[in-house]
């Protein structure tokens, strides 16, 4: 990937969609919620508070846990992400 996110930032990769409802029945595509869970594929440098650098406290291959509409979507390479502000993330797997 060639996106290297900025500040406090952070790129994480959404796990798939539920294909099924607890219920068990499938669910068409409209209908799927958006993932509130990912991988961490890539973390900013951090960023300055009262004159010093606070570094991002995840790293790549984190699994975190978000709302449901936090952050952008983007595309790259044909792979969906969502970049997030770390303070974005509600929990870390772990």
């Amino acid at each position: 990937m060639k996106l290297k996110p900025t500040e406090d930032r952070i790129i994480v990769k959404p796990a798939p969609a539920e294909e099924m409802s607890p219920g068990g029945i499938i669910l068409q595509p409209n209908k799927k919620d958006r993932p509130t869970i990912g991988e961490v594929i890539a973390i900013g440098p951090g960023k300055m508070a009262d004159g010093k650098m606070v570094k991002v406290a995840l790293k790549p291959g984190d699994i975190v846990f978000y709302t449901k509409y936090t952050g952008s979507e983007i595309s790259s390479e044909g792979i969906e992400y969502i970049i997030m502000k770390e303070t974005d993330v509600l929990a870390v797997e772990g």
